[in-house]
């Protein structure tokens, strides 16, 4: 598909992190070619990595977060193709690297996991079916992460401000002090205890990840040689 996934071009508080980044949702993408028993998974890859992917034939073959360090690319994010369609109420973008739980769990299950390393890293979103691969997407850019600041670099003994500086900033204090307290008296008790609830992050949390009723009686992640039909449903 010619779509190529990217970070979104507005602004957008922790876009990239040194661990994470924020993408697109690919909506639309997919409705020409999805049924409602696929799923879309995003594949991560190191830059010089991704010329070499190769898609998994099933669900029992994607490539886990753990085995980033080696194998140079995971798969995450696994979702019902619904999710991303035109009439879909979904969050604009997806966080990369925001479960945190995956280093700690253990769990086969695919994670969305922190990066180790600024990367660059490139993505791609592949739609799978109960036969295997059905469509995909170019690969992104490169994307770099943040690197963090040495400790090492840090001036541990700033510049002295000059005395003008110091005056000026203690009489902007005290200014600062009075129009607190006049501001706090002017909202009285009541007005304090009224707290309203906001949000510090501007990307939303990703949302749980519902998937599509399983591939019919065949077992969840059985790779097939070739696509057959699903075995039939004895009754009990």
């Amino acid at each position: 598909l010619p779509y190529v996934p990217h970070v979104p071009p507005t602004a957008l508080l922790g876009k990239v992190t040194a661990t994470t980044f924020a993408l697109e949702r690919p909506l639309c993408v997919f409705d020409r070619h999805a049924d409602v028993s696929d799923t879309v998974w995003l594949a991560v890859a190191f830059a010089n990595a991704s010329a070499t992917f190769r898609n998994p034939r099933c669900r029992a073959d994607v490539p886990r977060y753990k085995q980033l360090p080696t194998a140079r690319s995971y798969m995450t994010l696994e979702t019902a193709a619904a999710a991303y369609s035109c009439s879909a109420p979904s969050p604009p973008v997806l966080r990369v690297g925001g479960d945190t739980a995956c280093r700690d769990q253990g769990r086969q299950d695919p994670c969305n996991g922190p990066l180790p390393s600024p990367g660059p890293y490139r993505v791609k979103f592949l739609l799978m079916g109960c036969g295997g691969p059905k469509a995909e997407t170019l690969w992104s850019d490169p994307i770099l992460l943040r690197t963090a600041v040495s400790p090492s670099t840090i001036d541990p003994a700033p510049a002295r401000p000059g005395s003008d500086v110091v005056v000026i900033a203690s009489i902007l204090a005290s200014l600062g002090a009075v129009l607190a307290t006049a501001v706090l008296g002017a909202l009285g008790y009541e007005g304090l205890l009224g707290w309203e609830s906001y949000r510090t992050h501007h990307i939303p949390p990703t949302l749980p990840h519902s998937l599509p009723p399983s591939c019919g009686c065949n077992p969840p992640g059985l790779c097939r040689s070739a696509p057959q039909p699903p075995a039939p449903c004895q009754r009990t």
